[in-house]
């Protein structure tokens, strides 16, 4: 199989509190727009990913995705994220396997886990 591109696609509750969140308060830039008014779609940068949020699911069946975003400074982050009014749903810390992580959720409960590879942590890749 030749993989040519891949995005998650995430369905929220609500819409455009979900479309605010991961533009407002994460800041995560858009790739592009596509749609209608009754049905509209938004295709978000992710790192070396991308995440579409479009169609929607019913009010109380959970999300079932956990996002893994690899930041910096988790603790800063974090802070940052509060100054909005998130809330971490677990604080930054020490895996045992040595990677720094904290929690939080978008508004429709989707768990999206904020990790920081520590210099000296064997999925160091980038150097600077």
């Amino acid at each position: 199989m030749e993989i040519l591109s891949s995005r998650v696609l995430l369905h929220p509750v609500d819409h455009q509190a979900t479309l605010a969140f991961y533009r407002d308060m994460l800041g995560l830039g858009i790739a592009r727009e596509f749609g209608n008014d009754d049905h509209p779609g938004t295709v978000f940068f992710l790192g070396t990913g991308l995440l579409e949020v479009s169609g929607s699911r019913p009010a109380g069946e959970p999300s079932s995705l956990i996002l893994w975003l690899q930041v910096r400074d988790v603790h800063a982050e974090l802070e940052r994220l509060a100054d909005f009014g998130v809330t971490a749903t677990r604080e930054a810390r020490t895996e045992p396997w040595g990677l720094i992580e904290g929690w939080i959720e978008d508004p429709d409960g989707t768990r999206i886990v904020l990790v920081q590879v520590p210099a000296d942590h064997p999925l160091r890749r980038d150097l600077r």
